[in-house]
Order: structure tokens, then sequence, then C-alpha cells
């Protein structure tokens, strides 16, 4: 495999330029940190994962998690990636001080797990679930669960899980039927949970699973869940007992293969005791106002692996002899030698794809972090109120932009590679299949899309999408300022007044009450929508290289700057115009799959 998974250069150019990480840091809250101790962090980061993850990622994938004798067996390394994990502060590193963490702004927690991804996308998750369950136990539990169970989670010693699926309830998490029953100062927790990531592993002492159950008199629905601290063994004065956490399986499966995916069992002996959060009946809410950070989590993942997918085409690209250039005549002389398939236009063509999705979908992250910084750190309260907003709407893009073009982008790295990328000896196929599980992680792509069209872009009266468009509108003013970016200012502005009829159509329906209708074509928005969203966010970039090119900046190389430029080019050119049958789509009056009878599936 080649060395290079993840583009520091660009990374840091998005993070502090483009995205403008100095406006967090300007905030009180994180006034502890400037560029160099970002960079850093950073850098010894990279280091790490160059060292401890990269070089097992593919070994991962050959020996992976597996079931035997009751217990999941993980790849030894990840027991020295938890232990590492708390001491460089992985874990830990965007908590607040008072819990013992680092107060990291978000903007560069994400930058360092996005490296962390890029190198063994295998690993991660089992931190990051570890730090989801560690801040739900912080925002929602009480003091004592606190004591008990944070300060262990953030050394690594002990993991975490969310465990909300059931056999009978996947994304319709009404259905759960797992039970809580009183039992003094606890509940007695009996059902089972499937598809629980890092569910049961040897890189931890202890692992505290967040488990959704229902108790016995609850109202029915999602209305009647309640959210549990449930560990595999639970503290006593003298360690650590078994709290009847049962292991059942672990599930196989095409990608991630050293990310262990469980099935458990909880009670199977009348012994398993959970400790309620908070308020009863109030789980869903509780776990889904943690779900921003684990939705960005993912759509985070799915681009480091487009990232590190595109980085091992390109230099295939660049090292494979192939074919001769076709000449102006439409001949090809016989006689030359072969060409590197880097200068075949079709080849060109797909890595720019590939590095129009990954480089944009990272900005995009960096993005949708900062307006969470923002909405916590701002000292105005309107501006809080603001980023919150903006967070709102764009956390269904940030988590499905990255998954579902990030397999096609990877799908590309494969095709340059040709045959070679479809064998176990390249590294392209097993990005493939790793990125594959992205879209379904944390709501699906169908999820996700009602929540942007059906939620999101009409919130507050539609407040969420005025500030993103105002935003948009800004950088089409600032890009109009260039000359040479004044015609792709000009096309997205057009692109925005498309969204607008294409909203005001779709509206018509929900105004008429016909709901179905109105949703049913929400996938097709979402990737309208989040088309648009990456053309602004490609022109901020275009617009942010061509300032250090007119300045003279050294601090990249002019390639570096023109690259970027290009790259816009060519999203403005093969990507955006996209949007235009989708629009077309969307404002067909005709309700196709509404009115398709399952006989035609006959």
């Amino acid at each position: 495999m080649a060395n290079q998974y993840v583009d520091i250069e660009t990374l840091k150019f998005l993070l502090y330029k483009v995205q403008g990480l100095q406006d967090v840091l300007d905030q009180e809250r994180y006034a502890d940190y400037d560029r160099e101790s970002v960079d850093l962090l950073l850098n010894s980061v990279k280091d790490f994962s160059d060292k401890e993850l990269f070089p097992y990622f593919k070994e991962m994938d050959e020996k992976p998690a597996h079931f035997k004798d009751g217990e999941i067996v993980v790849h030894p390394q990840v027991t020295k990636y938890m232990k590492a994990g708390g001491e460089m502060g992985l874990i830990a590193g965007s908590f607040p001080y008072e819990n013992g963490g680092m107060q990291l702004p978000a903007m560069v927690a994400h930058s360092s797990a996005f490296i962390q991804d890029a190198a063994n996308n295998h690993m991660p998750g089992y931190i990051g679930l570890t730090v989801g369950a560690a801040e739900l136990i912080t925002h929602f539990a009480n003091e004592a669960l606190n004591d008990t169970y944070v300060p262990n989670m953030l050394t690594g010693q002990w993991g975490g899980t969310m465990c909300l699926t059931e056999p009978q309830a996947g994304s319709s998490l009404s259905d759960i039927v797992t039970s809580a029953t009183p039992d003094g100062d606890h509940y007695k927790i009996h059902g089972q949970k499937i598809f629980i990531s890092g569910g049961d592993y040897q890189g931890a002492e202890n692992i505290v699973h967040l488990v959704l159950a229902r108790i016995k008199g609850a109202p029915a629905g999602t209305k009647g869940i309640s959210l549990f601290v449930v560990p595999k063994n639970r503290p006593t004065d003298g360690g650590l007992e078994s709290n009847d956490v049962t292991t059942v399986a672990d599930f196989q499966k095409m990608g991630q293969k050293g990310y262990c995916t469980t099935h458990l069992f909880f009670g199977d002996k009348e012994d398993c005791q959970g400790w309620l959060v908070g308020e009863a009946n109030q789980g869903l809410k509780y776990m889904f106002l943690m779900m921003n950070g684990a939705r960005i989590g993912v759509g985070r993942g799915a681009a480091a692996i487009a990232t590190a997918a595109y980085q091992a085409s390109l230099n295939y690209a660049n090292e494979r002899p192939q074919g001769r250039q076709l000449q102006s005549s439409g001949k090809k002389d016989a006689n030359q030698e072969q060409t590197l398939i880097i200068n075949h236009p079709d080849v060109r063509r797909m890595l720019l794809l590939q590095k129009a999705v990954s480089e944009g979908s990272l900005s995009l992250i960096l993005l949708t972090a900062k307006y969470h910084d923002l909405s916590i750190a701002s000292a105005d309260a309107d501006e809080r109120e603001k980023y919150r907003l903006l967070l709102e709407i764009m956390t269904p893009v940030v988590k499905t932009y990255p998954s579902e073009m990030g397999k096609i982008a990877v799908d590309n790295g494969v095709q340059v590679l040709g045959g070679y990328g479809f064998c176990s000896d390249y590294i392209l196929q097993q990005y493939l299949r790793d990125i594959r599980i992205f879209a379904i992680y944390e709501g699906t792509t169908g999820i996700q899309s009602q929540d942007l069209l059906g939620r999101k872009v009409t919130m507050d009266n539609g407040k969420a999408l005025q500030l993103l468009s105002e935003e948009i509108q800004s950088s089409i003013k600032a890009a109009m300022a260039h000359e040479s970016l004044a015609p792709y200012a000009k096309k997205l502005g057009g692109k925005l007044a498309l969204t607008q009829e294409v909203l005001q159509s779709l509206m018509g329906f929900a105004m008429k009450g016909d709901y179905q209708r109105f949703l049913a074509d929400a996938t097709p928005f979402m990737e309208f929508f989040s088309n648009i969203v990456m053309a602004w966010l490609w022109l901020d970039i275009a617009r942010e290289a061509q300032n250090a090119l007119v300045t003279g900046s050294t601090e990249n190389s002019t390639d570096f700057y023109e690259s970027k430029i290009h790259t816009m080019e060519f999203y403005f050119k093969y990507e955006l115009p996209k949007t235009t049958g989708l629009a077309e789509i969307l404002m067909d009056k005709q309700a196709l799959t509404l009115n398709t009878d399952k006989k035609v599936f006959a």
C-alpha cells in the first residue's frame, strides 16, 4: 500500500483558511488554543496514525473480529489504540475541563478524528462510540452516574456503546420492546439489541451500554422510551461483577471487518441492572439530542475513506503506464512509449471527481463543526441561536453527501485501477466495501432526506433555510469581486433561485395536507440540495485559493492553489448541472412511486 492516505496540507488549508478556525479560537471557551498548539496536536495525531493505525488497516480486514467461546475477538491493536486514546486525549479531547477533558473545539476534534479515520477506519469507532456514550451521561445523567462511569471511559479503560436497534425495530424505534422493570434504586433490563458497534471486545475492561428500553406501563410509541446506563460489568466495592449482559454473536460484514458489530442479550438470568438517565420516557429525546455529533462523525468517516481511496488511486495513476495518448488527428503513434494512465482524460475525470467529493466533503464537515462550536461558545445569544439553526439544517447533509457520493468516488477509484482494482492485492476494493455502510449508519439516507425536507427546511417557519441562503449569498457576493470567479458565482446564484422554485412546488403538496406526496421524493431532494451546498463550498475554496495567489502567499505552492480552483471548475461543469434534471423530477406532479402497485415487482 502507498503510505499516503491523507493530505495534511489540504486539511490545514480548509481548517485555517477556508473555514476560519480562528473565528472559533477567538471565543473565550477556546482561548487556550492557537494555531501553533492545534498544529502540534494534528501533527502528533498524524505521526501516531502513521505508526499505529495505517499499518494494520489491511490486516484487520484479513483477520476480522469474530465470535469465539462466548466473546468477541478483535485485533490486538484495538487494545493499544484504546490505551493510547486515553493517554493522548483522543477520547477526552472535546469534553469540558470540568469533566477531565481538553475542551477542544469540534473543528479540531473532527480534524484529528479525520486523520485517524483515513488511516484505518476499522478502529476509530471504538473511541467514537465511547465518546458519544460518555457525552450522553455527562449531559443528562445524575452526578452519581457521572462519577461512576465517565472518568474510566475518558481514559479508555472502559468503552461505550449506544444500543437502539432490535430485530423488529430498526429505523422504526417506536417498536422497541426491551423492558425495564423498577427494582429499588435501579431497573431490571430484559431484551436484545442487534447491530451494536463495538459491543464487546478485549480492548476495554468494561463496556458501558446506553440502552433504549420501555418501562412497564409507559405510553406506546416513541413517547414511552427511556434511556438506561447498563454496564457489561457493574461496579462494586470490590471491583467489577457480571451484569448479565451476554454476547450472542458478531455479524460478519462485507466491510469494516475489524470493527465488531454485535448481538447482545440483556437479562438472560434476570440479573441485568440498569440505571435511568434523566427522566422516564425521555430516552429518544436524549439520544437524538446527541445524534448531531454522531451524524457528523459518520459523514467524516465516509469523507476520510474517500480521501484515502483517492490517494491510493492517484498514486497508482501516477505509476501505471498503459496505452498511448490520442493525437489531435485522432490517431495514436504505436512507436511511442506507453504513457502513464493519469495522462488519459477519462482517468483525470475520475480522479477529479474523487478530489472534488473528498475535499469538498471535508470542508463540509469542518463548516458544520464550526457551526457546532459557535452554537455553544458565542458570547451573543442571538448568534448562538443562528448557528444552532445552521447546524440543524446542515446535519442531514453532512451525514448523507459524503456517504452517498463517497461511494461513487471510491467506485471511480476502483475503476482507475481497472482489473487490479477488483483484486485483493490492491486496497481500493477494501475501501469500497468499507464505505458502503456509512449510508446506513445513524439513520439511512432515506431517513436523513425526510429529516431535511420534512423538518429542517421548514423549521422555525423556514428560518434555518433562510440563514443558510444568506450564508450562500454572502459567498456569492464575495466571489463576484474576482473576475475569474464571477461566472461561477452567477451560476450558483441561479441554482439558489432554483432551490426556491423547487421548494415552492413541493410545499404545495404540504399545504394541501398531502404529506405522502410531499416527502415521496425526499431522497432526490437531498441529492439536489446537497449538490448546491457543495458548489457553494467549492466556490469558497476557490475564492480562498484565488486570494492566496493574488497576495503571493507562500504557505502552499502555486500548484496547490491552482489545483483548488481547477477542481471547483470541474465541479461546476460536471456535477452542478445535474441539479437541473433533479429539479425536473422534483417539480413533476406525477406521484409515480406512491402510485406504483406492488404487482409491478411481481
